[in-house]
């Protein structure tokens, strides 16, 4: 056969691709390969060491008896590809949790094989998911599940409780609310914060609750020094745990509260002078420490504290995770059908707090199995108020001279008067100094007070902005005390 008579290596591989992988674009641009009928998805262009398609794709003609090709065919089989799938339709990728047809989701195994959980609102089974419904993208974070038991009768959540040192069964009930939210892919959740005294076994404990979503290599991890790499490491992965944590700084704070709700970034691409690579995320959080210091406002409602005790009985570390291995299975399977019950329960949806969809997964879990969750994290939240204000010497001036105004009563001044007036009740008498960083005009003020808002309302302390034909002003509220309960309404 002369030369012309030679099939170009490009056709080649791009007749052996389009035969053999599907290729499609996601929101963002970027193009991704699926093996027909397999699940997972790989970008076309990725380079990183969870396996690429380049390699994915060098592998296949090799076995398959198409010899080796040199980079520069592939190349250009690869340009072609990449060409043709940004005309096709635009398909999401999910890393471990994923939302499926007729409201079911899917929990991604990670396995070879593709199997995965599909939870639906009448139980949960195992199987290989439709690549027209579900494209799992895997990073080296995705660490492989076991095979969860099937009707395990609750044995897992025994056996989770009696592994972990929490506190009381407050405590208990909130953090496998926090693993059913987990198991959501619309649901934001709050951040966990494993606290107690040296000893209590935080890490650990932290430990245990990732693994069961991310599997034994899922693991702990120090808070990264700054914000980009900390959304990089978000991105990567379904839950983000941060260990250790003695102090939050004003920009971790934020990013925090914009992995629990949802954020997006944009920045320029690489070897590019116009060209930007946005990153949508949202992500489970969970966060362990002794003390923080001082938790901003915005943040505390985003928090789920989880008090852990020491254990009377020490064990060792080989013996303990044997045991957690062991009965990872039964805890899977026990999570996965309580899950079913609890997306099946009836309740109302509480409207009074800032995480909505976490308190009307603990009213499910109340209603399916009778915990008191929701009270549980009433409670914490209001315990989370009180740190913020006995951090917080503003807020604690504030409700000082919040206490002199009658119920129903209102007070109203430009934020440079208030400053006078709440600087002097802080100094008092004897003039003491003011404490580093309190406002020092009355812009900061009125800002610091939007920050302090929700919570100096949790303490009947309602604050409000408007202005007149004059000047704006900052409205200090008290609201009317309610009627004595013979004197109330019927409610019906």
């Amino acid at each position: 056969m002369s030369d012309d008579d030679k099939t170009p290596a490009r056709d080649v591989i791009a007749g052996y691709a389009q035969e053999h992988f599907r290729y499609f674009r996601t929101a963002d641009g970027t193009v991704y390969a699926q093996r027909n009928g397999h699940p997972v998805a790989r970008p076309i262009r990725s380079q990183g060491t969870s396996g690429s398609h380049r390699q994915e794709l060098m592998v296949g003609l090799f076995h398959d008896g198409y010899g080796v090709f040199n980079g520069t065919a592939l190349k250009e089989a690869l340009d072609l590809i990449e060409a043709l799938a940004l005309s096709q339709d635009v398909q999401p990728v999910h890393i471990r949790v994923a939302p499926g047809f007729d409201g079911a989701t899917w929990l991604d195994l990670g396995r070879a094989d593709g199997q995965s959980v599909r939870i639906h609102p009448t139980g949960w089974d195992i199987r290989t998911p439709d690549p027209a419904e579900v494209c799992w993208r895997r990073t080296q974070l995705t660490g492989e599940l076991p095979m969860p038991v099937k009707d395990t009768d609750g044995k897992g959540i025994d056996l989770l409780l009696r592994l972990c040192n929490f506190a009381n069964a407050e405590t208990e009930c909130l953090a496998i609310a926090w693993l059913i939210g987990c198991l959501g892919p619309s649901v934001p959740v709050p951040a966990p914060f494993l606290t107690g005294p040296q000893g209590a076994g935080k890490s650990t404990g932290g430990r245990m609750l990732v693994r069961i979503i991310e599997g034994m290599s899922g693991d702990l991890r120090r808070a990264p020094k700054d914000e980009e790499n900390l959304i990089a490491a978000v991105a990567a992965g379904w839950v983000t745990a941060l260990d250790n944590l003695s102090h939050l700084a004003p920009d971790l704070s934020d990013a925090m509260c914009c992995i629990v709700t949802g954020a997006e970034t944009v920045k320029r691409a690489l070897y590019t002078d116009g060209d930007v690579v946005r990153a949508r995320y949202r992500r489970p959080l969970l966060l362990t420490g002794i003390d923080v210091g001082v938790i901003r406002p915005d943040l505390a409602e985003r928090l789920l504290p989880l008090r852990l005790e020491r254990p009377s009985v020490r064990r060792t570390e080989a013996e303990l995770w044997a045991e957690y291995a062991q009965a990872l299975p039964v805890i899977l399977g026990s999570l996965l059908d309580l899950t079913v019950k609890v997306r099946a329960a009836e309740a109302d949806i509480p409207t009074d707090l800032r995480m909505a969809d976490f308190a009307h997964l603990c009213a499910q879990l109340d209603a399916a199995t009778g915990f008191g969750a929701l009270a549980a994290y009433r409670a914490s939240l209001d315990d989370l108020n009180d740190d913020v204000i006995e951090g917080d010497l503003l807020a604690q001036t504030v409700l000082k001279h919040a206490a002199g105004i009658a119920p129903g009563a209102e007070e109203r001044m430009t934020s440079a008067e208030w400053l006078h007036a709440l600087t002097g009740l802080y100094s008092g008498e004897d003039c003491r100094p003011l404490p580093k960083g309190w406002p020092t005009t009355g812009k900061v003020l009125s800002d610091r007070l939007k920050r302090l808002q929700p919570t100096l309302a949790a303490r009947g302390v309602l604050i409000d902005w408007g202005r007149t034909k004059a000047a704006r002003y900052i409205e200090m509220a008290r609201p009317p005390a309610p009627p004595p309960a013979h004197e109330q309404k019927p409610a019906f």
